[in-house]
């Protein structure tokens, strides 16, 4: 009984008994002085860092870091970050990394400064013995030949988060001299005294005092201020040339974009997109005028399209390319299309980072926004597709045209579109003149005779390009191609005919068309006849819809209509779409639009003046002209174009493109007369043509079951009528929807 009692009261005690407080400060040391021994005591200089106790000793001062932090009140410094501040320990590990001894401390180093930038609460970057070493650790990274492009995204993502906390930061760790010190001095009052006093040189001893970055004369040459954006930084490839000095942070993230290890090129992207989303006063101007992100992020552009192997890709493989996310480069499933179809690989790449600057110009304040679109404009547009765009040669020519129209297809930013409007349309505004055969920017009046080029190729890739731009919210687009020249209205007789004889009697070219033995009174059978109106403006009107629209109808003659083999084959089965079209391009550019019609020019009565309907629709309507002679495929393209310019709901838009029974001035010409012409030619040839109804609806079958091989006599002629059947229904749908639009 006593050896129990004796048993008992020795385990008391030994539960009683408290171990020893360890005492952090000693054991921080500790672990600083086993690594300092290692360099005293090894002999193996080629052993690895990961081999040795470094990483294991790093990794204990820095959850000792952590530890005495959470046991702190956030304001004081402990004694264990006190002590790595004041004998400068990151500064000679960065010291050792830089060294690489032993072989690989570098990533060792990087790791280390990056969990202790992402776990320690405590702002740290405006610590004069913190940041100076980020800033060396900065200028190691992205070095030719480097092993440590994991540790280099991480440590820069690290710094960018930082950044992102405080954009304050960005000063210090761009290395940029600043000339107001008032918030370091509010962010320092606990530890130091006033800095603008006599003993202001004394500041830096403190090591957590926060100092102003270093002077002009250390920082890089990434940071001077550049009024233009210019090629000088790349060579011939496009690559940016390897600086001088070390590299700043801008460049090095710019360079681990380019790394073969997708999750470092993630890494990357993510660092730049938290640098130019800083929303800060002053950031963007920053980073747009003191820095070269803007030159390396278009210079890279330059550098992938120069990759492209224009000789060897099939221009439809890119215009049949799915729509393409920055993002996508980094998931593990891999494209198809790129094992399938040499070269386009390079093309992936090339609009992910076209992407990757669009949604960055989203992101970014005004100023860099346009500043990096300026860039672009100046470094790739001008020099680069500009010249292939004026080239003699069809295939650079039909390449840099289906390129552009995929860029323009992808383009949401603001700043990039208005760019890309200004290269592509120039910037006038007043109203074209017949003489103007050459458009006075040249490359516009290229881009828009390019529609009517011998290629037909060629002419499907341009018209594809402007049905791309009419499908962007920027109202310039329209106004530039269209609404100048239409908006004084000058192609309206002020002095109307008899209302009776509207219809017939209305310029020289219906007069025209009642001398034409091809445009009988029978023209119109089963009682189909052109209705009268009484109004200039039809579509404002609910008296006179269903005239606008029977006025489509009938436009194509009974006898070569092939559409009741179609269930649902009227007009009707139009409607649903047209009005996602009308809807679609409702709010894209009308946001300055006249509601009413505006008064007719006092030009138009001039005698002498001849209204001009631009460079543009005069393309269009020849080559509507031309319908029943052009390929199947070119015809689909073209009135698919010219269905979305009147599915605007501008009122000189609807008046000029939809409504029939509006006076002309002679030589004027809409869309309604210019398919009255298409018809009396079709009148005309299909003379030539036996059995034209039965050909109509086997062709009409052979569509519909998407038979294009099959071959058979007038084949163009007979699908020219059939799509120009259907092009005439969708229109009367539109102009249908646009009425019922406007008075809802």
């Amino acid at each position: 009984m006593e050896m129990f009692s004796k048993l008992t009261s020795l385990f008391q005690q030994a539960l009683e008994t408290r171990e020893p407080s360890v005492d952090l400060k000693e054991s921080f040391v500790e672990h600083w002085k086993g690594i300092t021994n290692y360099y005293i005591q090894t002999t193996d200089e080629e052993r690895p860092a990961r081999q040795t106790d470094i990483p294991w000793r790093l990794k204990q001062m820095l959850d000792i870091l952590v530890y005495e932090e959470g046991q702190q009140v956030v304001e004081e410094t402990g004694p264990c970050l006190e002590y790595l501040l004041q004998h400068k320990l990151l500064e000679t590990l960065c010291t050792l990394g830089k060294a690489q001894y032993p072989p690989g401390m570098l990533q060792q180093v990087l790791l280390f400064a990056s969990s202790l930038l992402m776990q320690i609460k405590k702002p740290l970057l405006q610590m004069l013995h913190i940041y100076r070493p980020i800033q060396k650790l900065i200028g190691l990274c992205a070095l030719p030949g480097s092993q440590s492009e994991k540790e280099e995204a991480q440590f820069l993502l690290a710094v960018c988060s930082q950044v992102k906390q405080d954009p304050y930061l960005l000063n210090y760790v761009l290395k940029i001299p600043i000339i107001s010190k008032s918030k370091m001095t509010e962010s320092t009052s606990n530890q130091s005294g006033n800095r603008n006093g006599p003993d202001t040189k004394n500041d830096t001893d403190d090591p957590t005092s926060p100092s102003p970055p270093c002077n002009l004369s250390e920082s890089t040459t990434s940071i001077h201020s550049q009024s233009e954006c210019s090629a000088s930084s790349f060579d011939h490839s496009g690559c940016a040339s390897p600086q001088a000095e070390a590299p700043d942070l801008v460049f090095a993230l710019v360079h681990l974009t380019q790394s073969q290890r997708g999750r470092v090129r993630q890494k990357a992207h993510e660092g730049l997109l938290l640098l130019v989303g800083l929303q800060s006063e002053g950031s963007g101007e920053t980073l747009a005028q003191r820095t070269q992100l803007v030159a390396l992020l278009a210079g890279k552009l330059v550098q992938l399209y120069s990759l492209v192997p224009t000789e060897e890709l099939d221009p439809e493989d890119i215009l049949n390319m799915p729509p393409i996310v920055w993002s996508s480069q980094f998931s593990k499933a891999s494209p198809d299309d790129s094992l399938l179809c040499p070269g386009l690989d390079h093309v992936t790449l090339f609009f992910c980072w076209l992407d990757f600057l669009d949604h960055m110009m989203t992101e970014a304040p005004q100023v860099l926004a346009e500043r990096l679109s300026g860039c672009v404009h100046s470094l790739w547009l001008s020099e680069v597709m500009l010249p292939q765009l004026m080239s003699t040669g069809e295939s650079a020519v039909l390449l840099s045209t289906v390129v552009l129209c995929r860029v323009v297809q992808a383009v949401r930013s603001t700043a990039l579109l208005d760019r890309l409007v200004m290269f592509l349309l120039g910037s006038q505004s007043q109203p074209e003149e017949p003489a103007d055969s050459q458009d006075p920017y040249v490359l516009r009046g290229r881009l828009i005779q390019q529609c009517d080029h011998i290629s037909e190729e060629i002419s499907m890739a341009s018209l594809r390009l402007f049905e791309e731009l009419l499908r962007k919210p920027h109202g310039a687009i329209l106004h530039n191609l269209v609404l100048r020249n239409l908006e004084p209205r000058r192609y309206l007789t002020l002095t109307p005919a008899p209302l009776d004889d509207r219809h017939t009697d209305s310029g020289e070219d219906h007069e025209d068309l009642e001398e034409d033995p091809w445009f009988p009174d029978s023209l119109y059978s089963d009682g189909q006849t052109l209705p009268s109106a009484s109004s200039g403006a039809l579509l404002n009107s609910h008296v006179h819809s269903t005239d606008v629209i029977n006025s489509f109808l009938c436009l194509v003659p009974q006898e070569v209509k092939s559409s009741q083999l179609v269930q649902e084959g009227g007009y009707d089965s139009y409607v649903l779409e047209a009005r996602s079209l009308c809807e679609a391009c409702g709010p894209l550019t009308q946001q300055d639009w006249v509601e009413e019609l505006p008064p007719p020019s006092s030009s138009s009565v001039v005698a002498g003046t001849v209204f001009y309907e631009g460079l543009f629709l005069q393309v269009l309507f020849d080559r509507l002209g031309r319908l029943l002679e052009q390929p199947y495929d070119l015809n689909l393209q073209l009135t698919s174009v010219v269905s979305r310019l009147a599915a605007f709901r501008h009122p000189v838009i609807t008046e000029f493109m939809l409504d029939p029974y509006i006076t002309l001035t002679p030589g004027a010409r809409t869309l309604f007369t210019v398919l009255i012409r298409v018809i009396g030619e079709l009148m005309q040839r299909v003379q030539a043509v036996p059995d034209v109804s039965d050909r109509l609806i086997r062709m009409r079958r052979k569509l519909l079951e998407l038979d294009q091989h099959s071959q058979e006599e007038h084949q163009t002629l007979l699908r020219g009528i059939i799509l120009l059947e259907e092009f005439c229904k969708e229109l009367a749908a539109i102009a249908f929807v646009k009425l019922t639009l406007d008075h809802d």
